[in-house]
């Protein structure tokens, strides 16, 4: 049962997906995968649309930012993978009893690369009764430039996943000051694919799942406390050189 699984992007906490692949847990449940990588996180769903990939994973966000702008919008997810924020908080200074409003005054710098960190992160703020639009200025960028930025202290605090955080703190440069796993169980990551898709091939859909639900490590994987050390050696399960999908239109 041939499936063409797409990846958002390679990032740790997409290491349960990793595992399911290199672990043979989907091939034992009789999937044949072909496993491509979207030319960018902001063109994944558009490969579902065209054809191009039967299921992708990544976060519902995504999903229902294409249903705000095409009510018609086929795509729907399924099978919650991730359910917690992996996303961190570093700040150069230790802060055991952080607080949203210590980040008052200080040049915070969010994560960009892809829509939902943010939107969580703004809720947080909102709900401590603090302007999100005053705490980020205009630093709302992807992860790679914010840590630029940060190393070279023009930014104060910023929000990561690992091994940034980690890395960040073993080589003295920043300490934890919070992590949104907090917030508990927030489905933050699924598979996602056309509802045609879903009702078509429903059987194949169904393996997707069982096989991630019968790898333990998936089950127990936890990317907002993960070093980087176990990080790596996840990643390097599949880290060989994946083709890409290139998908020519979006949804809208």
């Amino acid at each position: 049962m041939r499936i063409t699984l797409c990846e958002n992007m390679r990032a740790v906490p997409y290491v349960p997906f990793y595992l399911a692949l290199s672990g043979g847990y989907w091939e034992s449940e009789g999937l044949d995968i072909r496993h491509v990588v979207s030319p960018s996180t902001a063109r994944t769903a558009t490969g579902l649309l065209d054809g191009a990939v039967d299921v992708s994973w990544g976060g519902p966000m995504r999903v229902m930012m294409h249903h705000d702008a095409d009510a018609r919008c086929p795509l729907v997810c399924f099978a919650q993978v991730v359910a917690r924020d992996p996303f961190l908080l570093v700040g150069r200074a230790r802060k055991p009893k952080f607080r949203w409003r210590d980040l008052v005054g200080l040049r915070v710098a969010p994560a960009g690369d892809v829509p939902t960190p943010w939107m969580t992160f703004q809720d947080d703020l909102q709900r401590a009764g603090l302007d999100p639009a005053a705490i980020a200025g205009r630093r709302v960028r992807p992860m790679a430039r914010n840590l630029e930025a940060y190393r070279r202290g023009a930014v104060d605090v910023v929000q990561v996943f690992e091994p940034h955080a980690d890395r960040l703190v073993s080589e003295g440069h920043g300490h934890v000051w919070h992590r949104f796993s907090e917030r508990g169980d927030i489905t933050y990551t699924t598979f996602y694919a056309t509802r045609r898709f879903t009702r078509a091939r429903r059987e194949a859909c169904r393996r997707l799942v069982r096989g991630m639900a019968r790898a333990p490590a998936c089950r127990s994987w936890r990317p907002e406390r993960s070093r980087a050390s176990s990080a790596r050696i996840a990643l390097a399960a599949c880290g060989r050189r994946r083709p890409s999908c290139r998908p020519r239109h979006s949804c809208g």
